[in-house]
């Protein structure tokens, strides 16, 4: 998957996104120091991501359980503003943790190489 601002890859069923080159210097380029401390807020970058991820995947549950009493209070005749509004926050919510889940900072994995196919010999 090709996104506007980098590279997606799926490794074990985890997303990461690598971001272009030019967001990145070159290692060659840079100290040993300044190659850790870049590691450590890179770190500490995706650490934040990740809890900020988990509260708001606490809070869009705590939602989903309130709209499910909300409509399970209404009626066949009757659905209330009030739900129609949860079940929008609960989108809006949704759609917030998804884009933070893509959004891996700094350098992604590197990939192995997918094996050769092998093909059979016609005999």
């Amino acid at each position: 998957m090709i996104l506007s601002t980098g590279l997606a890859v799926v490794v074990g069923g985890t997303m990461f996104c690598m971001l272009p080159a030019q967001q990145f210097p070159q290692l060659g380029n840079q100290s040993q120091q300044e190659r850790e401390m870049q590691d450590r807020q890179l770190k500490e970058a995706n650490k934040k991501r990740q809890q900020d991820i988990r509260d708001d995947t606490d809070k869009l549950f705590q939602l989903a359980t309130d709209l499910k009493a909300a409509v399970d209070k209404s009626n066949e005749n009757t659905l209330s503003l009030d739900v129609i509004r949860k079940a929008e926050e609960v989108e809006k919510l949704a759609k917030k943790v998804r884009e933070k889940m893509k959004d891996a900072i700094g350098p992604g994995p590197h990939p192995e190489p997918a094996p050769a196919p092998v093909y059979p010999r016609p005999n």
